[in-house]
């Protein structure tokens, strides 16, 4: 049976397993195992895809001794077969010849999904002769067999014209052992050119919404400006049934000028430390302007801060926009404390490291949204539902700048309606 099939053509089954070739000849076999050794080596080393075929190709060709190997891959788009390489061929000059399921060799391989020898192709109906012409290569004898991917075809790969003799059951194993080879170099470069995409659309995403808003936050600050300068003109020059109105509007525009705020420093999640430069600073005067910075909006509210610093200047090396920290931490502690209340500010030091708490009579936080809070534009309430306003980026930006300085920053609270504490802890100098 197997002479009828070197003859004319013979389809062998296909299992998931694949043997080594089988051969009398134990040099012959050691070369084959230290190519196919060197095959996957090259394929753990690169996931440049034509040149990882090449080379596949150019070691196929050597160890079935035959003119040239082909990969051809299925498109789904046009359900048919395209040129992926040849050997000694531009992968760019392939790409434009497409062979059908029907009607083609490369067809009844991947349709059938098994192996096929035909030894005199020039008198085979199903020889695609438009690949002759546009490859120049005159086709003799063949072997075919699928490239899958676990159960998944994806393709053929061809070897023509055996040199020695003419193609056997051997050939099959050894090209078999070569396409599995082959699909999984085309799938893990497939894999990762989706990952690539995929990331550089989250990079482009990410890049649009970062200037989207550095442009929102700075067409706010000039209108913002204007409302607040009037704002406090009538609230100082107003009758007292004005005055009132006045100190609303106020009260409004510097909670919107806090989100601005927000929108502007977000950059600083992203950009890390090259905006940051450290300088030995007394820790008591970042606390005290960032109080300063928030008295306006404390002052609309009938909260009183309780603060509790040490006499001695505590000197710390940090960058000015560590008072960002403290305000994002008294502005969220003054939104969620309701009227009236009190805000503490403590500070605590040892040898290596300070730490400085501020300690609310608010809302509380549930214990499972205790790290959650810090992630960017996070809102323990319903967005729909909520009461407090904000982005939810204070808390993230306060975390990314406590980290490019060494810090760690966590908050606690023994549950909903019993307040919070957050601390953040700084190393001395």
């Amino acid at each position: 049976m197997f002479d009828k099939a070197i003859i004319s053509d013979y389809t062998f089954a296909m299992t998931d397993s694949i043997t080594l070739p089988i051969t009398s000849d134990p040099q012959l076999m050691i070369r084959q195992l230290s190519r196919l050794v060197e095959i996957s080596v090259i394929l753990n080393s690169t996931l440049e895809l034509n040149p990882l075929l090449e080379y596949i190709l150019d070691a196929a060709v050597e160890l079935l001794d035959c003119e040239a190997v082909s990969i051809l891959l299925y498109n789904e788009e046009i359900q048919q077969l395209r040129f992926a390489a040849v050997t000694g061929t531009a992968p760019d000059d392939l790409a434009k010849i497409s062979v059908p399921l029907d009607g083609s060799i490369a067809g009844k391989i991947f349709k059938e999904n098994g192996p096929l020898i035909i030894n005199d192709v020039q008198h085979d109906q199903r020889h695609y002769g438009e690949v002759s012409k546009q490859t120049q290569i005159e086709v003799a004898s063949l072997l075919g067999v699928p490239m899958r991917i676990r159960k998944q075809k994806i393709g053929v790969i061809e070897a023509i014209n055996k040199k020695s003799s003419i193609f056997t059951y051997t050939d099959v194993k050894m090209l078999s052992i070569i396409a599995s080879l082959s699909a999984v170099a085309i799938n893990n470069t497939r894999q990762m050119n989706e990952l690539q995409k995929a990331n550089a659309q989250l990079l482009e995403a990410d890049e649009m919404k970062s200037r989207f808003m550095a442009v929102a936050s700075h067409e706010l600050r000039t209108p913002l400006g204007i409302i607040m300068g009037y704002a406090t003109f009538l609230k100082e020059d107003a009758r007292e049934d004005i005055s009132e109105h006045a100190s609303n509007v106020l009260g409004a525009a510097l909670e919107l000028r806090a989100l601005v705020e927000d929108m502007t420093n977000m950059n600083l999640i992203y950009t890390g430390k090259r905006d940051i430069k450290p300088l030995p600073t007394e820790l008591q005067k970042i606390i005290r302007a960032a109080y300063t910075e928030i008295s306006a909006i404390a002052g609309t509210k009938q909260n009183r801060m309780v603060i509790d610093l040490p006499n001695e200047p505590i000197i710390v090396n940090v960058d000015q926009k560590l008072k960002l920290v403290f305000v994002n931490l008294l502005n969220n502690a003054i939104r969620f404390t309701p009227d009236p209340g009190k805000i503490y500010i403590r500070m605590k030091t040892s040898d290596k490291a300070v730490l400085v708490e501020i300690r609310d009579e608010g809302i509380g936080i549930p214990p499972d949204k205790l790290e959650r809070i810090f992630e960017q534009f996070y809102q323990v309430e319903d967005h729909l539902t909520r009461r407090y306003g904000g982005l939810g980026l204070g808390l993230a930006i306060a975390r990314a700048i406590v980290v490019l300085h060494g810090g760690r920053i966590w908050a606690e609270s023994p549950g909903q309606g019993k307040g919070s504490t957050f601390r953040v802890a700084l190393p001395r100098m």
